[in-house]
């Protein structure tokens, strides 16, 4: 990041954030000091090491991009937002230090070590309470408010951003709308941003018309972010490119078969450090402490356990391994376990990622999944003993567009009358409140040249291809 000053004829001082999404974010001294001390803090610090992506980059080379970059696109479409719809500058600064603050709460390879939990019970948003408490401090007051004297912070204020990036219910709806919703300068930026980074045309959209499009929306449950008439093309280009994003690159079936394989290769060496001797080395490090407690957290669930009380004994008694843990620690422990000779599955596992030895995927027929569901689960049972779980399993991705029960997208015409965008438009009515679902099946590359594998997927294939022809 390159901070610079430049000052304008009129006196105005820009600290410009040089950026290949948005080029040059301008942020005026006043936002420089809103924000600066949170960027230069340990934990925000800390996202430089954690991939937006997950694990992207072993799909799309160039998806390399982290949380830290993101949070400042983030951040930087916020301040955007704020002055096009007019906000107050104290209102605009909870916005920005929101949305610089949003995602703070991911861990290594973002929403990819979610799936280490039972059901993934516990999210990266039920860390985020613990990170910011760390600035709920006299000395972090003091010091920010030296920076910024018209604009102290308090206690009060604070609550406010943490509302919003906690989903709680806010005082003023219309600034939590910039930090979170079906228009949010989340969305806006990571769309924008992992399509430049993996590659890819199908993220991109008409983001300063966008913006130009934006409005404040009078509603009978107070103020609310909206567009005019005028933008509804551009939302549709928004909400098909996020539909496109998410069917083609974040629901890549190599990209999710792999992030599998590296929860497996987390679970199968969280169950076996305990008693597993060659282990020590992974065992003592952070990574494996966490791990051990979090095998210990999901060994312990039970029908009876009360999950809100289960997750929040585990977060706050291992918070303090888990603020530390990054992308590097994950591939510390890959890279020691690919070396290691052990027959184990977790460095079986290991050796794949490593190699980038990838599964094949093999898309199954969606209409039809019961059935070639029940023929997987009797054929992973049939030959357990000679094919690992992890080796044959199948992948399912649900996947919805634009949701209108939850929060509609609304739409003020030049007369002033508000409508939800589906009346407005075709295609958004098209696509609402629907469920697509892609379904495939993942194989590790080792057992495809198996007699009984190769017979399976050919009775499969036999089988689709017979339900077709009788279409």
């Amino acid at each position: 990041m390159q901070f610079s000053e430049k000052t304008m004829a009129i006196g105005n001082s820009f600290h410009v954030i040089k950026d290949p999404v948005h080029g040059t974010m301008q942020f005026t001294t006043t936002e420089n000091a809103w924000i600066k001390p949170f960027i230069d803090s340990p934990h925000f610090q800390r996202l430089r090491h954690i991939k937006q992506a997950g694990m992207g980059d072993y799909i799309f080379p160039g998806s390399v991009h982290t949380r830290f970059n993101h949070s400042l696109g983030c951040c930087y479409i916020a301040s955007q937002i704020s002055k096009k719809i007019d906000l107050p500058e104290e209102e605009r600064q909870l916005v920005l230090i929101a949305c610089l603050l949003h995602d703070i709460g991911h861990g290594p390879f973002s929403h990819t070590f979610e799936d280490l939990f039972h059901d993934k019970l516990i999210r990266h948003e039920a860390w985020t309470p613990h990170f910011l408490s760390s600035y709920k401090t006299q000395e972090f007051f003091d010091f920010y408010n030296q920076c910024n004297p018209h604009y102290p912070l308090t206690i009060e204020k604070f609550q406010q951003i943490e509302n919003m990036i906690m989903h709680k219910l806010p005082r003023k709806q219309l600034l939590a709308d910039i930090v979170s919703s079906q228009l949010d300068a989340d969305r806006l930026d990571y769309l924008l941003r992992d399509s430049h980074f993996c590659g890819v045309s199908y993220g991109q959209f008409d983001f300063r018309w966008m913006i130009n499009s934006m409005a404040v929306i009078d509603t009978a449950k107070g103020k609310r972010l909206g567009i005019t008439h005028k933008g509804v093309g551009v939302v549709e280009h928004y909400l098909m490119a996020r539909r496109l994003m998410i069917r083609n690159i974040y629901h890549h079936p190599k990209k999710l078969a792999i992030e599998y394989y590296m929860v497996q290769l987390l679970v199968h060496l969280a169950e076996c450090l305990e008693k597993h001797a060659p282990f020590a080395h992974v065992k003592n490090s952070l990574l494996g402490k966490f791990l051990l407690q979090a095998h210990y957290f999901n060994r312990e669930i039970t029908p009876k356990t009360d999950l809100q009380q289960h997750k929040q004994l585990f977060i706050d008694k291992n918070y303090s391994d888990y603020k530390e843990l990054s992308d590097y620690d994950v591939f510390s422990a890959i890279k020691w376990l690919a070396n290691n000779n052990e027959t184990h599955p977790a460095i079986d596992l290991a050796k794949r990622l490593q190699l980038r030895q990838m599964p094949k995927t093999v898309l199954l027929d969606q209409n039809n999944i019961a059935d070639i569901e029940a023929k997987i689960n009797d054929f992973k049972y049939t030959h357990q003993h000679s094919i690992q779980d992890w080796q044959f399993t199948m992948i399912k991705t649900p996947l919805q567009s634009y949701t209108i029960e939850d929060d509609p997208i609304l739409v003020v015409d030049d007369r002033n009358e508000v409508r939800p965008i589906n009346e407005l438009s075709i295609m958004i009515d098209a696509i609402s409140d629907k469920y697509e679902h892609s379904v495939f099946l993942c194989i590790d590359q080792a057992i495809l040249a198996e007699k009984e594998v190769k017979q399976f997927l050919e009775a499969l294939t036999l089988n689709s291809r017979e339900k077709i022809r009788n279409v």
